[in-house]
């Protein structure tokens, strides 16, 4: 029996040809070194061997041992580590273990001997992956989007503006895993702890929501400003966006009438104003006086609800001359 007389491997299905199972779900949580390259090249393998031991210890540290050892498809990046686990754990790796990362690093670079120093970038994602022990397990959608969020330029800016003697960690969640663990209330985070932003990478056709988490901020990280124009200029569009669809559903803001105010002014020989008027107003006569609020000028039907009092049409000085 020859080579090609094994069988060959079954070519896999076209998309959308025929229905079929989806992946089992994973939780994929991926780090990335910052300025890994920055380093001389001897120190690199130093960097790729402590990053799987941090994230180890810090595992255990938070009582998520269980979650390290029964990890799926780990793979080391050089300059970081991803891996897949069941994502009834995704609660916990966003709190406590983001906080017990920090804690750990912070320790390791206090300790640390010569000139290398760890800080890591964190994404954190959820999706269906193949998963049956095979070689090529973990990959697809899910996977690639966890690393187009670890390099998105929102948490790049993030890390990179904090202090490096404070901030250690800063973490990235896409939309569906802020949505089914922070949102949902199963987290030990409130939202509020969370930046909304849109990811993008340079130089790929990615843009997606995300959220951001930095457990111990420093610096100016407060500020929207460092994530750049772009950044805030879209987040402060969609909520302008959605603070008018919100007041136009409950008919406050500018869907809503101003209040009525009741109006009995005189100006210094002028007419009797009498009436009802929405809004400030500011009446001028042929005198010249005026009354703070909006200005109104010319006749002043339509503009001024009620009676108006008597209208006197040609000179109204003309019975003093």
């Amino acid at each position: 029996m020859t080579e090609f007389d094994q069988p060959m491997p079954e070519a896999s299905a076209l998309p959308y040809s025929r229905s079929r199972h989806l992946p089992p779900y994973r939780g994929i949580v991926a780090v990335d070194a910052k300025d890994f390259t920055g380093y001389p090249a001897i120190e690199h393998g130093t960097i790729s061997a402590n990053v799987p031991q941090l994230l180890r210890l810090s595992f255990e540290r938070a009582g998520l041992g269980e979650v390290w050892k029964d990890r799926r498809f780990p793979n080391s990046t050089g300059d970081g580590y991803v891996f897949g686990f069941d994502p009834a754990w995704m609660p916990f790796l966003i709190h406590p273990w983001l906080n017990t990362l920090q804690e750990v690093l912070t320790e390791f670079n206090v300790h640390s001997v010569g000139t290398v120093r760890i800080r890591l970038r964190v994404s954190l994602n959820i999706g269906p992956l193949p998963d049956d022990g095979g070689e090529f397990d973990g990959n697809g959608t899910p996977r690639n989007d966890t690393h187009r969020l670890l390099d998105s330029r929102p948490v790049k800016a993030m890390l990179a503006a904090s202090n490096a003697s404070i901030t250690q960690v800063a973490a990235i969640l896409s939309d569906r895993c802020y949505q089914d663990a922070v949102a949902g209330g199963y987290t030990g985070r409130h939202p509020d702890h969370f930046i909304e932003v849109p990811a993008t990478v340079e130089g790929k056709r990615f843009d997606q929501r995300a959220w951001l988490y930095v457990p111990t901020p420093s610096g100016d990280l407060y500020d929207r400003r460092i994530l750049g124009d772009a950044v805030v200029e879209e987040q402060e569009g969609r909520e302008e966006k959605e603070g008018r669809a919100k007041r136009a559903a409950d008919g406050s803001g500018e869907q809503r009438r101003a209040p009525r105010t009741a109006v009995n002014q005189r100006g210094n020989g002028s007419n009797l104003n009498a009436g009802t008027v929405h809004g400030s107003q500011t009446v001028t006569n042929v005198r010249g006086d005026s009354y703070g609020g909006d200005r109104v000028e010319g006749h002043k039907v339509g503009t001024v609800n009620g009676n108006l009092g008597d209208i006197v049409h040609g000179d109204k000085n003309e019975h003093r001359r």
